[in-house]
């Protein structure tokens, strides 16, 4: 096999250097949350003259985040004590949720108040737009002075000698042409370097999974388990959005099997607006698992398609979700480092909610180097504060009551709901003390034992994928090499095909890899990317890596 690639900028290229103290790679609230609290305690100590930069790969902060999330306030409500006088962006408060088991014959069985599963009780809990919510809080960094630049990808981590010690990162190339010729637009990464880098890419970041190679991040842990999300936003007839404007529903069942974990949901976000989105676990067995037709199928249950009627998409977006728990969560600091948010896997996935423990664990992050660049000590031993202070928080004492949960339903549902039972009343514990887990890769079975199938598109409210990617806006240069890259192109025709049907053209949710008939190669459709990252994750031989593309590529969810 070929060896791994962890860019591709072009070597041997004179750079320019920008020196900052605090680096942060990533604009999400995890990132943003750290760097506003973190610039609050330089002040609060009169430390000055310290530069704090972040930086995202989209051109704009919020253009690859989409609407439709429902947000516990416990975070922000931390990060800004006045959070709502402040302006902070909500669509509605959650006046109503439930959930509903779906039959495959159609009908459903709902759970209301009492009978509601605990962690599908959302009462104190807002809806917001993601999208909004981090143009927001970019807008608050840059009115305390710090400094955001969009569309400033970084392609790989700069090391010292050592190679343990992070001293910052290289931006990615623009201008190389699919050969690898420099065109004429091309311009040089730059080389930014800093005291400290925090490493906030969201899920599956390139940076931080070439991180957790090099220096063995996860030793010791779980594997993370990951789910892959699907979302439509919909504009639907009125009379349908201002019955169901503030209601959250989630349901379970169908159309996934019981050795499957999954969910998903409905978020009344508008009074004429519909957030739909399905979640399926990664660790699925079969080589044509299909997200996208999954959420399709689910769309055309006879309690869902009647919501659509008259109604259009106005949004699309994919994206995968850290869903191992505690004990999933790689180390979160290392010499000149920390981890924050989804790539450290700050997500309570019993409850489908990530968005305040991202901001409290940016929090958390900030005290900590704060700490250790006023002793001018950014070491590992120094920067261990920020899991000091994560062990004693609050954030940590609502993950470990889930510690167990993801890997309780790799045995199935039943047992997945038995555990999460016994662990209501054992403080988390529940049958087992620590389950153990699995990389999702592995669980894969033979494609001859496959028994999915496709449901019938149309264009009204079962859209295809090429249909629905139209409404990412996804949009990348075509004239650069892929970001997406196969490692072994032969373990593909040869291996993949006759084992597992080459699972990449089903797995993925924006039709990206496609294998023509009688084709013997993949074709890498690189510009349908929504960055979701299922590609990296689920393929039955680690053979595909998802780099950075060039500085604003990607999905652009403008207005939502």
């Amino acid at each position: 096999m070929q060896p791994r690639l962890t860019s591709l900028n072009a070597p041997n290229i004179e750079r320019e250097e920008l020196p900052v103290d605090v680096l942060l790679v990533g604009a999400g609230p995890a990132s943003l949350a750290c760097a506003i609290h973190l610039q609050r305690l330089f002040e609060s100590k009169g430390i000055e003259e310290k530069t704090i930069l972040v930086i995202d790969k989209a051109e704009e902060i919020g253009n690859h985040t989409l609407s439709g999330a429902v947000m516990d306030p416990k975070g922000i409500a931390e990060l800004f004590p006045n959070w709502k006088d402040d302006g902070f962006p909500i669509l509605s408060e959650v006046r109503e949720d439930w959930a509903e088991m779906l039959k495959p014959g159609g009908g459903s069985r709902a759970m209301k108040g009492a009978f509601c599963p605990p962690q599908l009780r959302n009462h104190g809990n807002y809806m917001v737009s993601l999208n909004q919510v981090c143009r927001w809080m970019s807008e608050k960094a840059e009115a305390a002075g710090i400094e955001i630049y969009g569309g400033f990808p970084a392609a790989e981590t700069i090391f010292d000698d050592s190679g343990k010690r992070v001293l910052g990162v290289v931006t990615r190339d623009s201008g190389i042409a699919k050969d690898g010729s420099q065109k004429g637009t091309f311009e040089p990464g730059m080389n930014i370097t800093a005291d400290v880098t925090v490493f906030a890419e969201g899920t599956r970041g390139s940076l931080a999974k070439n991180l957790d190679r090099k220096l063995g991040l996860s030793k010791g842990k779980n594997p993370q388990s990951w789910g892959t999300g699907i979302k439509e936003i919909w504009q639907v007839d009125p009379a349908i959005g201002k019955e169901w404007f503030g209601k959250v529903m989630h349901t379970g069942a169908y159309p996934l099997k019981r050795d499957a974990y999954g969910g998903s949901f409905v978020y009344g976000i508008a009074e004429d607006k519909l957030a739909l989105g399905f979640v399926v676990g990664l660790d699925h067995k079969d080589a044509k698992l299909d997200p996208h037709a999954l959420f399709v199928q689910w769309k055309q249950h006879p309690r869902i398609r009647p919501l659509l009627e008259g109604g259009k998409v106005l949004r699309y977006g994919a994206k995968t979700i850290p869903e191992g728990g505690y004990f999933s969560m790689p180390k979160l600091y290392g010499d000149g480092f920390v981890q924050v948010g989804d790539t450290a896997g700050f997500v309570d996935i019993a409850k489908l909610k990530g968005i305040h423990l991202a901001i409290k664990s940016g929090m958390l992050a900030a005290e900590a180097i704060c700490a250790a660049i006023e002793k001018g000590d950014t070491s590992e031993a120094s920067l261990k504060k920020y899991d000091d202070l994560f062990e004693a928080s609050w954030a940590k004492e609502e993950l470990w009551k889930t510690r167990n949960y993801r890997q309780a339903f790799a045995k199935g549902m039943f047992t997945g709901m038995l555990d999460f039972g016994v662990a209501m009343v054992t403080g988390g514990r529940g049958l087992v003390g620590k389950r153990g887990g699995h990389a999702d890769h592995t669980t894969m079975e033979p494609v001859s034992k496959s028994t999915f199938e496709l449901p019938q598109f149309n264009d009204n409210d079962s859209l295809d994928k090429l249909t629905d990617v139209y409404h990412s806006g996804a949009i990348h240069e075509e004239d650069q090499p892929a970001h997406l890259l196969i490692n072994d192109p032969s373990i593909c025709g040869e291996k993949c095909t006759k084992e597992y049907g080459n699972p990449c053209q089903h797995f993925c949710p924006a039709a990206v890899y496609e294998w023509p008939g009688g084709n013997s190669e993949v074709v890498i459709n690189a510009s349908n990317c929504v960055h979701c990252k299922t590609c990296d994750i689920a393929d039955p031989y680690e053979n595909i890596e998802w780099l950075v593309p060039e500085g604003g590529g990607g999905p652009k969810y403008l207005d939502m």
